[in-house]
């Protein structure tokens, strides 16, 4: 079976998560729950970037000790799996996991023994919000793109690493595909800041600047390690690369696929500079990188520094997680971003799941019990019609679209089935049927049969098939559609009506 490792970005946790990372955090999530569920080997992680610079100048706003707010603050992403029903495998620390700290040494000794680290005075302009440098021309009216605020300007020696000396080979890689990046615009754009040449790029920080937070670079305790190197590093310090222990090798050296899932907004140091890192550490890469767009709320990106983050958990509570997850994987495109509303949510709520998927369980399991007294009749040979032909199509339909990372039209998929379906009862009426078979009609009553086993397999089809979208939701329309057995029992409502809560 494929073995596969896959990835989150993490976090900064100068604040609590918002519906930004709640997104990315649902879509790798299905990801993961669909290769599992299709028998491969996967593992899942998620985590913190705990130990960057916008972390300790929010603790010091605050007024409170980093440790204390680091520790706070994570505890809310990691407390995210049961809310958002996410299945990781493992969640990283970069501030207090051991694991971390010993693999961001190693990884800088291999650097360092490549000879591509050295020291040098250094001047440039740092936005703390991205935890970059930019160069003037990187700038609009003197602002980040990003948080729209001036980066600060820094003078300071540093550790620098020789990013250039990759240049090359690293266009060769994404080229040829080696290194596959999501969309296509996504890999254009890598290549386009590639060929405007590769510069070095500082890698550490002083400890006075960092408010003595963060990782020390090995053998320079007047530096703190780059929290970019720091936190990229998290996706094989997690698997024990620091000891060269057995998950290290099981996991990334012989997977058959390594994929980061990742926001536009931090492309370049995921598809340039951590593939050069590992370049230099004599390391595999990752093999795909899925780079999403953004979520945002009357046109603008939703974030902390931005004031308008939305809390997911708030959105559970008041809606549920079916809501949620369905509207995050079924409205937001693969290519774009997507507006949130309350509004948007609800609708495709009812639309899809209460008006669709509901009111087709309900109503194919009231009929088994109103005119089969609850057993389901044997599947006779499918016609060929437009149900079983979605429903023959899905399975290849649906890993298609995961394979390039498009969740609406995965979702799409299963959705013909379900509008196939209801429109297949409206056709051939099974009230009508039973009517005649009731006036002795003995074809109808066979015909009665075969349709009521038909929209229990296609439905049965679309709870198998949901499962790694909306995991207790297909729970619940699994067993109301009786889990397989012959015999079913009583309908009861799978997805109520939901109102708008007042602000």
């Amino acid at each position: 079976m494929p073995r596969r490792y896959v990835t989150t970005a993490i976090p900064y946790v100068n604040s609590k998560p918002h519906l930004g990372f709640a997104m990315e955090l649902v879509q790798t999530d299905v990801m993961a729950r669909h290769w599992r569920h299709r028998g491969d080997e996967v593992r899942f992680l998620t985590g913190t970037d705990d130990n960057s610079l916008k972390n300790a100048i929010a603790a010091a706003a605050e007024g409170v000790p980093t440790r204390e707010f680091v520790d706070r603050n994570a505890a809310a992403f990691e407390g995210l799996r049961e809310p958002l029903q996410i299945s990781f495998d493992d969640f990283i620390r970069t501030s207090a996991d051991p694991r971390h700290e010993a693999g961001v040494d190693r990884l800088w000794r291999a650097a360092d023994a490549r000879g591509d680290l050295y020291r040098k005075d250094f001047q440039g302009l740092y936005c703390v919000g991205c935890e970059q440098f930019y160069t003037e021309d990187e700038l609009v009216d003197g602002n980040c793109l990003e948080h729209f605020t001036p980066p600060t300007p820094v003078s300071e020696e540093n550790w620098f690493f020789k990013l250039s000396r990759y240049e090359d080979q690293l266009r060769e890689l994404i080229e040829s595909g080696r290194l596959r990046i999501e969309p296509e615009s996504r890999r254009n754009e890598v290549l386009g800041f590639i060929r405007t040449g590769l510069q070095d790029f500082s890698i550490s920080r002083s400890t006075e600047r960092a408010r003595g937070w963060g990782i020390e670079v090995p053998g320079d305790p007047g530096q703190v390690v780059y929290v970019w190197w720091d936190a990229l590093g998290n996706y094989i310090t997690a698997l024990d690369y620091g000891a060269d222990g057995e998950s290290y090798r099981h996991w990334w050296v012989e997977s058959d696929e390594r994929t980061h899932v990742i926001g536009k907004g931090i492309i370049r140091f995921h598809a340039v500079y951590w593939p050069a890192m590992l370049l230099s550490a004599g390391q595999p890469l990752p093999t795909t990188i899925f780079v999403h767009d953004y979520l945002t709320v009357e046109g603008r990106k939703l974030g902390k520094s931005l004031g308008n983050a939305i809390d997911p958990v708030a959105i559970v509570e008041d809606y549920g997680v079916d809501a949620l997850r369905w509207w995050l994987v079924r409205d937001v495109p693969r290519v774009g971003d997507a507006d949130f509303t309350t509004e948007r949510l609800l609708a495709r709520y009812h639309e899809d799941l209460a008006n669709g998927l509901g009111n087709l369980a309900n109503r194919t399991v009231s009929m088994v019990h109103k005119y089969r007294g609850g057993a389901v009749p044997p599947l006779p040979p499918l016609p060929d019609i437009p149900l079983t032909a979605a429903i023959s199509a899905v399975p290849a339909a649906v890993d298609a679209a995961m394979a390039r990372f498009d969740f609406r039209t995965a979702t799409a998929a299963i959705w013909k089935i379900v509008e196939e379906a209801n429109r297949h009862v409206g056709e051939v009426q099974p009230w009508t049927l039973a009517k005649a078979e009731k006036a002795g009609d003995r074809e109808a009553g066979q015909r009665l049969s075969d349709v009521l086993a038909l929209l229990i397999h296609a439905s049965r089809v679309v709870a198998d098939e949901l499962t790694p979208f909306l995991p207790a939701a297909a729970r619940r329309v699994a067993a109301q559609l009786g889990d397989g057995r012959p015999r079913l029992g009583e309908p009861t409502p799978l997805f109520p009506r939901l109102e708008a809560k007042e602000n």
